[in-house]
Protein backbone atom coordinates (compact mmCIF):
# COMPACT_ATOMS: atom_id res chain seq x y z
CA UNK A 1 0.00 0.00 0.00
CA UNK A 2 1.28 3.79 -0.73
CA UNK A 3 1.35 6.59 -2.83
CA UNK A 4 -1.98 8.05 -3.51
CA UNK A 5 -3.79 4.63 -3.85
CA UNK A 6 -6.72 4.47 -1.01
CA UNK A 7 -6.41 2.01 1.49
CA UNK A 8 -9.27 -0.61 1.64
CA UNK A 9 -11.45 -0.11 4.33
CA UNK A 10 -12.17 -4.46 4.04
CA UNK A 11 -8.48 -4.99 3.81
CA UNK A 12 -7.55 -2.71 6.35
CA UNK A 13 -10.26 -4.05 8.87
CA UNK A 14 -8.53 -7.25 8.48
CA UNK A 15 -5.17 -6.38 10.03
CA UNK A 16 -6.51 -5.09 13.02
CA UNK A 17 -6.96 -8.01 15.47
CA UNK A 18 -9.02 -6.01 18.50
CA UNK A 19 -11.80 -3.71 17.39
CA UNK A 20 -10.94 -0.99 19.92
CA UNK A 21 -9.65 2.36 20.16
CA UNK A 22 -6.26 1.12 21.19
CA UNK A 23 -6.79 -2.25 18.76
CA UNK A 24 -7.16 0.05 15.78
CA UNK A 25 -3.91 2.43 16.95
CA UNK A 26 -1.72 -0.66 17.57
CA UNK A 27 -2.90 -2.15 14.09
CA UNK A 28 -2.45 0.81 12.13
CA UNK A 29 1.16 1.58 13.88
CA UNK A 30 2.34 -1.83 13.21
CA UNK A 31 1.54 -1.40 9.22
CA UNK A 32 3.09 2.32 9.58
CA UNK A 33 6.34 0.70 11.05
CA UNK A 34 6.41 -2.04 8.26
CA UNK A 35 6.60 0.39 5.73
CA UNK A 36 3.27 -2.10 4.61
CA UNK A 37 0.86 1.52 4.56
CA UNK A 38 3.70 4.68 3.25
CA UNK A 39 3.66 7.62 3.18
CA UNK A 40 0.87 9.55 1.00
CA UNK A 41 -1.81 6.47 1.83
CA UNK A 42 -5.16 7.70 2.27
CA UNK A 43 -7.00 5.98 4.69
CA UNK A 44 -10.94 5.09 4.82
CA UNK A 45 -13.64 7.36 6.19
CA UNK A 46 -13.90 7.51 9.71
CA UNK A 47 -17.52 5.87 9.20
CA UNK A 48 -16.44 3.73 6.53
CA UNK A 49 -14.23 1.81 8.86
CA UNK A 50 -16.02 2.01 11.59
CA UNK A 51 -19.38 0.11 9.68
CA UNK A 52 -16.36 -2.26 8.44
CA UNK A 53 -15.53 -3.01 12.17
CA UNK A 54 -18.98 -2.99 13.31
CA UNK A 55 -17.91 -0.42 15.59
CA UNK A 56 -18.67 3.52 16.61
CA UNK A 57 -17.44 6.04 14.35
CA UNK A 58 -15.86 7.48 18.40
CA UNK A 59 -13.97 4.48 18.50
CA UNK A 60 -11.96 5.15 15.20
CA UNK A 61 -11.87 8.65 15.83
CA UNK A 62 -10.22 8.49 18.86
CA UNK A 63 -7.64 5.58 17.04
CA UNK A 64 -6.97 8.27 14.57
CA UNK A 65 -6.21 11.16 17.28
CA UNK A 66 -3.81 8.83 18.84
CA UNK A 67 -2.25 8.58 15.51
CA UNK A 68 -2.65 12.33 14.82
CA UNK A 69 -0.48 13.11 18.71
CA UNK A 70 2.24 10.73 17.36
CA UNK A 71 2.23 12.71 13.76
CA UNK A 72 1.86 9.21 11.95
CA UNK A 73 -1.14 10.33 9.70
CA UNK A 74 -2.46 13.73 9.01
CA UNK A 75 -5.46 15.50 7.54
CA UNK A 76 -4.41 16.81 3.76
CA UNK A 77 -7.76 18.95 2.24
CA UNK A 78 -10.08 17.23 -0.43
CA UNK A 79 -7.69 14.13 0.45
CA UNK A 80 -8.60 13.12 3.81
CA UNK A 81 -6.52 11.34 6.10
CA UNK A 82 -2.99 10.53 5.06
CA UNK A 83 -0.55 8.50 6.10
CA UNK A 84 2.59 10.29 7.18
CA UNK A 85 4.79 8.06 8.32
CA UNK A 86 6.07 5.65 11.04
CA UNK A 87 6.35 7.91 14.57
CA UNK A 88 9.05 10.60 15.15
CA UNK A 89 10.53 13.33 17.59
CA UNK A 90 8.42 16.29 16.75
CA UNK A 91 10.61 19.02 16.07
CA UNK A 92 10.38 22.52 17.62
CA UNK A 93 9.36 24.23 14.13
CA UNK A 94 9.26 27.72 14.90
CA UNK A 95 12.77 28.03 16.81
CA UNK A 96 14.24 26.10 13.93
CA UNK A 97 13.01 28.37 11.56
CA UNK A 98 15.23 31.51 11.76
CA UNK A 99 16.10 31.39 7.95
CA UNK A 100 18.97 30.42 6.04
CA UNK A 101 20.80 32.54 3.99
CA UNK A 102 24.13 30.97 3.71
CA UNK A 103 26.74 30.26 6.69
CA UNK A 104 29.14 33.49 6.30
CA UNK A 105 26.60 36.07 7.56
CA UNK A 106 29.24 38.71 9.71
CA UNK A 107 26.31 40.03 12.17
CA UNK A 108 24.01 37.52 14.00
CA UNK A 109 20.91 39.21 14.91
CA UNK A 110 18.29 35.75 15.01
CA UNK A 111 19.90 35.02 18.59
CA UNK A 112 19.28 36.74 21.62
CA UNK A 113 22.30 35.13 23.00
CA UNK A 114 23.91 36.92 26.10
CA UNK A 115 27.52 39.23 25.29
CA UNK A 116 29.96 36.65 26.94
CA UNK A 117 32.35 39.45 27.52
CA UNK A 118 29.89 40.42 29.68
CA UNK A 119 29.16 37.11 31.44
CA UNK A 120 31.02 36.59 34.87
CA UNK A 121 33.81 34.48 35.07
CA UNK A 122 33.16 30.98 37.24
CA UNK A 123 36.42 29.72 38.12
CA UNK A 124 35.77 30.76 41.80
CA UNK A 125 32.36 29.87 42.16
CA UNK A 126 32.89 26.78 40.64
CA UNK A 127 36.16 26.02 43.52
CA UNK A 128 33.52 27.13 46.02
CA UNK A 129 30.73 24.84 45.00
CA UNK A 130 33.02 21.30 45.03
CA UNK A 131 32.52 21.87 48.71
CA UNK A 132 29.10 21.47 48.65
CA UNK A 133 27.10 19.69 51.47
CA UNK A 134 26.50 15.83 50.77
CA UNK A 135 28.36 15.95 46.95
CA UNK A 136 27.88 12.98 45.43
CA UNK A 137 24.83 11.90 47.82
CA UNK A 138 22.02 9.90 45.72
CA UNK A 139 19.71 11.68 47.56
CA UNK A 140 17.68 13.45 45.91
CA UNK A 141 17.17 17.12 46.46
CA UNK A 142 15.02 20.29 45.07
CA UNK A 143 17.49 23.41 45.80
CA UNK A 144 20.36 23.44 47.80
CA UNK A 145 20.46 25.27 50.89
CA UNK A 146 22.75 27.70 50.07
CA UNK A 147 21.06 28.33 46.40
CA UNK A 148 17.97 28.97 48.18
CA UNK A 149 19.47 31.36 50.72
CA UNK A 150 20.93 32.84 47.86
CA UNK A 151 17.29 33.60 45.44
CA UNK A 152 14.52 33.40 48.49
CA UNK A 153 15.37 37.37 49.29
CA UNK A 154 15.53 38.13 45.44
CA UNK A 155 11.61 36.42 44.98
CA UNK A 156 8.36 38.87 44.90
CA UNK A 157 6.72 36.68 46.39
CA UNK A 158 6.56 33.92 49.62
CA UNK A 159 6.88 30.31 47.53
CA UNK A 160 5.47 27.20 48.77
CA UNK A 161 7.75 25.28 47.29
CA UNK A 162 11.21 25.28 45.09
CA UNK A 163 13.33 23.70 42.59
CA UNK A 164 16.21 23.93 40.71
CA UNK A 165 16.06 22.86 36.63
CA UNK A 166 17.77 22.92 34.16
CA UNK A 167 16.71 26.42 32.28
CA UNK A 168 13.93 28.51 32.30
CA UNK A 169 12.00 26.56 28.57
CA UNK A 170 12.48 23.62 31.07
CA UNK A 171 10.47 24.89 33.52
CA UNK A 172 8.12 26.15 31.46
CA UNK A 173 7.70 22.96 30.08
CA UNK A 174 7.35 21.29 32.92
CA UNK A 175 4.63 23.42 34.39
CA UNK A 176 2.77 23.30 31.59
CA UNK A 177 3.08 19.61 30.57
CA UNK A 178 2.61 18.19 34.48
CA UNK A 179 -0.79 20.81 34.57
CA UNK A 180 -2.47 19.80 30.95
CA UNK A 181 -3.64 17.33 29.57
CA UNK A 182 -4.14 16.91 25.84
CA UNK A 183 -6.58 18.84 24.17
CA UNK A 184 -6.59 21.28 27.50
CA UNK A 185 -6.54 24.65 27.23
CA UNK A 186 -3.75 27.48 27.71
CA UNK A 187 -4.01 31.16 27.18
CA UNK A 188 -0.53 33.08 26.25
CA UNK A 189 0.46 36.46 25.07
CA UNK A 190 0.42 37.19 21.78
CA UNK A 191 2.75 37.59 20.32
CA UNK A 192 5.69 35.64 22.62
CA UNK A 193 8.61 33.34 22.65
CA UNK A 194 8.36 31.23 19.99
CA UNK A 195 10.02 28.32 21.93
CA UNK A 196 6.93 28.64 24.19
CA UNK A 197 4.48 28.27 21.25
CA UNK A 198 6.75 25.17 20.04
CA UNK A 199 6.07 23.81 23.92
CA UNK A 200 2.74 24.31 23.96
CA UNK A 201 2.18 22.54 20.69
CA UNK A 202 4.20 19.69 21.46
CA UNK A 203 2.53 19.01 24.82
CA UNK A 204 -1.06 19.13 22.45
CA UNK A 205 -2.74 22.11 24.31
CA UNK A 206 -5.14 24.29 22.42
CA UNK A 207 -3.58 27.81 22.70
CA UNK A 208 -5.97 30.90 23.73
CA UNK A 209 -4.12 33.70 22.63
CA UNK A 210 -4.24 36.93 24.98
CA UNK A 211 -3.44 40.79 22.58
CA UNK A 212 -0.95 42.83 24.26
CA UNK A 213 0.18 46.69 24.17
CA UNK A 214 2.95 48.24 25.32
CA UNK A 215 2.18 47.31 28.95
CA UNK A 216 1.74 43.35 28.22
CA UNK A 217 -1.57 41.41 28.35
CA UNK A 218 -5.03 43.48 27.56
CA UNK A 219 -7.42 43.21 30.68
CA UNK A 220 -10.42 42.67 27.85
CA UNK A 221 -8.24 39.65 26.03
CA UNK A 222 -7.25 38.42 29.38
CA UNK A 223 -11.24 38.42 30.13
CA UNK A 224 -12.38 36.76 26.84
CA UNK A 225 -9.75 34.03 27.03
CA UNK A 226 -10.86 32.79 30.61
CA UNK A 227 -14.40 32.37 29.01
CA UNK A 228 -12.98 29.14 27.45
CA UNK A 229 -11.79 28.01 31.42
CA UNK A 230 -8.13 27.64 30.27
CA UNK A 231 -6.11 25.24 32.38
CA UNK A 232 -3.36 28.17 32.84
CA UNK A 233 -2.21 31.32 32.07
CA UNK A 234 1.70 31.66 30.38
CA UNK A 235 2.83 35.34 30.25
CA UNK A 236 6.05 37.44 30.84
CA UNK A 237 5.46 39.79 33.34
CA UNK A 238 9.57 41.74 31.74
CA UNK A 239 12.13 41.77 29.37
CA UNK A 240 9.35 40.31 27.20
CA UNK A 241 10.40 38.50 23.88
CA UNK A 242 10.15 39.72 21.74
CA UNK A 243 8.19 43.31 22.21
CA UNK A 244 10.27 43.96 25.14
CA UNK A 245 7.17 45.52 27.20
CA UNK A 246 7.38 44.95 30.74
CA UNK A 247 3.81 44.75 32.80
CA UNK A 248 3.68 47.77 35.21
CA UNK A 249 2.04 47.63 38.59
CA UNK A 250 -1.31 48.88 37.56
CA UNK A 251 -1.91 46.68 34.90
CA UNK A 252 -0.32 43.90 36.94
CA UNK A 253 -3.43 44.72 39.87
CA UNK A 254 -5.83 44.14 36.78
CA UNK A 255 -4.84 40.81 35.23
CA UNK A 256 -4.80 39.16 38.94
CA UNK A 257 -8.59 40.79 39.84
CA UNK A 258 -9.48 38.95 36.18
CA UNK A 259 -7.77 35.92 37.27
CA UNK A 260 -8.86 35.71 40.90
CA UNK A 261 -11.86 33.88 40.80
CA UNK A 262 -10.56 30.98 38.46
CA UNK A 263 -8.46 27.89 39.04
CA UNK A 264 -6.32 29.30 36.22
CA UNK A 265 -2.28 27.95 37.07
CA UNK A 266 -0.51 31.55 36.55
CA UNK A 267 3.16 30.66 34.94
CA UNK A 268 5.52 33.68 34.90
CA UNK A 269 8.40 33.18 32.50
CA UNK A 270 10.82 35.70 33.83
CA UNK A 271 13.37 34.84 31.12
CA UNK A 272 16.37 37.50 31.38
CA UNK A 273 15.92 37.82 35.47
CA UNK A 274 18.73 39.75 36.61
CA UNK A 275 19.48 41.29 33.22
CA UNK A 276 15.95 43.28 32.98
CA UNK A 277 15.94 46.73 33.72
CA UNK A 278 12.51 46.87 34.91
CA UNK A 279 11.30 45.86 38.26
CA UNK A 280 9.07 42.53 38.33
CA UNK A 281 5.55 43.24 39.30
CA UNK A 282 4.44 39.96 40.19
CA UNK A 283 0.68 38.01 39.93
CA UNK A 284 2.20 36.31 43.00
CA UNK A 285 1.73 39.32 45.46
CA UNK A 286 -1.70 38.75 45.18
CA UNK A 287 -2.15 35.24 44.28
CA UNK A 288 0.32 33.73 45.85
CA UNK A 289 -1.20 30.31 46.53
CA UNK A 290 -1.49 30.01 42.23
CA UNK A 291 0.97 31.60 40.85
CA UNK A 292 4.42 29.97 39.85
CA UNK A 293 7.94 32.09 38.63
CA UNK A 294 10.17 30.53 36.63
CA UNK A 295 13.42 32.42 37.01
CA UNK A 296 16.29 32.01 34.33
CA UNK A 297 19.71 32.60 35.08
CA UNK A 298 21.36 31.61 31.85
CA UNK A 299 21.66 34.84 29.96
CA UNK A 300 22.61 36.67 33.02
CA UNK A 301 25.36 34.36 34.96
CA UNK A 302 26.20 31.91 32.15
CA UNK A 303 24.27 29.50 29.36
CA UNK A 304 26.50 26.47 30.86
CA UNK A 305 24.93 26.90 34.25
CA UNK A 306 21.59 25.07 32.65
CA UNK A 307 19.98 26.72 35.62
CA UNK A 308 16.63 28.13 36.26
CA UNK A 309 14.36 28.29 39.83
CA UNK A 310 10.83 27.76 39.68
CA UNK A 311 8.66 28.92 43.34
CA UNK A 312 4.94 29.43 44.04
CA UNK A 313 2.75 27.29 44.58
CA UNK A 314 3.14 24.14 46.40
CA UNK A 315 0.85 21.85 43.59
CA UNK A 316 2.51 22.71 40.85
CA UNK A 317 5.72 22.45 41.92
CA UNK A 318 5.12 19.12 43.29
CA UNK A 319 4.27 17.75 40.11
CA UNK A 320 7.09 19.00 38.33
CA UNK A 321 9.33 17.21 41.08
CA UNK A 322 7.64 14.27 40.32
CA UNK A 323 7.96 13.81 36.55
CA UNK A 324 11.26 14.91 36.72
CA UNK A 325 11.90 11.58 39.36
CA UNK A 326 11.43 9.27 36.46
CA UNK A 327 14.77 11.03 34.46
CA UNK A 328 17.62 12.94 36.09
CA UNK A 329 16.03 13.45 39.22
CA UNK A 330 17.39 16.82 40.63
CA UNK A 331 20.01 19.33 39.28
CA UNK A 332 23.74 19.13 39.82
CA UNK A 333 24.63 19.82 43.80
CA UNK A 334 27.70 21.63 42.05
CA UNK A 335 26.03 23.85 39.46
CA UNK A 336 23.19 25.34 42.14
CA UNK A 337 25.85 25.66 44.62
CA UNK A 338 27.75 27.61 41.69
CA UNK A 339 25.08 29.79 41.06
CA UNK A 340 24.75 30.54 44.70
CA UNK A 341 27.86 31.75 45.32
CA UNK A 342 27.94 34.07 42.15
CA UNK A 343 24.35 35.53 43.59
CA UNK A 344 26.05 36.38 47.10
CA UNK A 345 29.38 37.34 45.54
CA UNK A 346 29.49 41.24 45.85
CA UNK A 347 32.17 41.18 42.38
CA UNK A 348 29.83 39.12 40.60
CA UNK A 349 26.95 41.26 41.34
CA UNK A 350 28.52 44.17 40.29
CA UNK A 351 29.52 42.54 36.75
CA UNK A 352 25.93 41.33 36.46
CA UNK A 353 24.55 45.00 37.06
CA UNK A 354 27.17 46.31 34.45
CA UNK A 355 25.56 43.93 31.89
CA UNK A 356 22.34 44.85 32.60
CA UNK A 357 23.53 48.73 31.49
CA UNK A 358 25.23 47.96 28.64
CA UNK A 359 22.17 45.99 27.35
CA UNK A 360 19.88 48.77 28.04
CA UNK A 361 22.51 51.24 26.71
CA UNK A 362 22.20 49.35 23.46
CA UNK A 363 19.32 48.49 23.33
CA UNK A 364 18.38 52.44 23.50
CA UNK A 365 20.60 52.94 20.79
CA UNK A 366 19.72 50.85 18.16
CA UNK A 367 16.22 51.35 19.29
CA UNK A 368 16.79 55.36 18.57
CA UNK A 369 18.71 55.27 15.37
CA UNK A 370 16.50 53.99 13.92
CA UNK A 371 13.70 56.33 15.02
CA UNK A 372 14.83 58.77 13.34
CA UNK A 373 14.98 57.17 10.13
CA UNK A 374 11.25 56.21 10.75
CA UNK A 375 11.17 52.98 11.92
CA UNK A 376 9.71 52.92 15.59
CA UNK A 377 10.31 49.75 17.53
CA UNK A 378 8.26 50.08 21.33
CA UNK A 379 9.28 48.53 23.92
CA UNK A 380 12.03 49.18 26.68
CA UNK A 381 12.90 46.13 28.63
CA UNK A 382 14.37 42.90 26.85
CA UNK A 383 17.37 41.89 24.27
CA UNK A 384 15.55 42.26 21.37
CA UNK A 385 14.02 44.73 19.58
CA UNK A 386 10.63 44.00 17.72
CA UNK A 387 10.84 46.02 14.36
CA UNK A 388 7.68 46.54 11.80
CA UNK A 389 8.73 45.59 8.48
CA UNK A 390 6.73 45.97 5.06
CA UNK A 391 7.22 42.60 4.08
CA UNK A 392 9.31 39.64 6.86
CA UNK A 393 10.43 37.76 3.90
CA UNK A 394 11.83 40.99 1.55
CA UNK A 395 13.24 42.44 4.83
CA UNK A 396 15.45 39.05 5.76
CA UNK A 397 16.80 38.96 2.48
CA UNK A 398 18.13 42.84 2.40
CA UNK A 399 19.45 41.94 5.56
CA UNK A 400 21.57 39.06 4.55
CA UNK A 401 22.26 40.69 1.63
CA UNK A 402 24.41 42.95 3.66
CA UNK A 403 25.81 40.13 5.98
CA UNK A 404 23.17 40.48 8.79
CA UNK A 405 20.83 37.80 9.98
CA UNK A 406 17.67 37.90 11.92
CA UNK A 407 14.52 36.11 13.05
CA UNK A 408 11.21 36.18 11.40
CA UNK A 409 8.18 38.20 13.40
CA UNK A 410 5.94 35.06 11.76
CA UNK A 411 7.88 32.57 14.52
CA UNK A 412 5.93 34.41 17.33
CA UNK A 413 2.26 34.67 16.65
CA UNK A 414 -0.40 31.72 17.39
CA UNK A 415 -2.72 34.07 14.92
CA UNK A 416 -1.21 36.20 11.88
CA UNK A 417 0.36 39.19 12.82
CA UNK A 418 1.57 42.52 10.96
CA UNK A 419 4.92 41.79 9.29
CA UNK A 420 7.79 42.19 12.34
CA UNK A 421 11.99 41.09 12.44
CA UNK A 422 13.21 40.55 15.97
CA UNK A 423 16.82 41.40 16.19
CA UNK A 424 18.56 40.54 19.21
CA UNK A 425 20.92 43.40 20.32
CA UNK A 426 23.15 41.54 23.17
CA UNK A 427 26.15 41.13 20.98
CA UNK A 428 25.69 44.93 19.15
CA UNK A 429 28.78 47.06 18.50
CA UNK A 430 29.12 50.35 20.33
CA UNK A 431 31.42 52.30 17.63
CA UNK A 432 28.96 55.10 16.65
CA UNK A 433 30.13 54.84 12.96
CA UNK A 434 28.77 51.03 12.71
CA UNK A 435 26.05 51.41 14.99
CA UNK A 436 24.75 53.96 12.46
CA UNK A 437 25.70 52.29 9.23
CA UNK A 438 23.54 49.11 11.03
CA UNK A 439 20.46 51.19 11.66
CA UNK A 440 20.54 52.52 8.12
CA UNK A 441 20.38 48.95 6.82
CA UNK A 442 17.71 47.99 8.91
CA UNK A 443 15.63 50.98 7.93
CA UNK A 444 15.87 49.94 4.41
CA UNK A 445 14.77 46.85 4.99
CA UNK A 446 11.88 47.50 7.22
CA UNK A 447 10.60 49.88 4.23
CA UNK A 448 8.34 49.47 1.39
CA UNK A 449 10.47 49.57 -1.79
CA UNK A 450 10.72 53.13 -2.90
CA UNK A 451 8.82 54.51 0.21
CA UNK A 452 11.38 57.22 0.68
CA UNK A 453 10.67 58.54 -3.51
CA UNK A 454 7.18 59.78 -2.34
Amino acid sequence: MGGLVEVDPAWLGQQVREPSARGVATGLIDLIRQGTLRPGARLPTVRRLARELGVSPSTIAEAWSELRKHRMIGTEGRRGTVVLGPPGVPHPARYERIGHFGNRLAIDLAMAAPDRALLPPLGAALAAASSSERLNDYTRETITPRLRAAVEPTWPFPAQSWLALGGGYEGVQLLCQTTALPGDRIAIEEPTAARLLDILEMIGVELVPVACDEEGPIPAALAESLRSSPVAFVYQPRGHSPCGHAVPEARSAELARLLAPTNTLIIEDDGIGDLSAAPLNSLGTTLPERTVLVRSYSKSHGPDLRLAIIGGAADAVERVRVLRSFGTGWTSRILQDTLAHLLTDPATQAIVAGARTAYARRRASLAALLSTRGVHTGGRDSLVLWVPVHDESEALVTLAAHGISAAPGSRYWVRQGRPHLQLAIAGLTEEPAELDELADVIALAAKRPGADRH
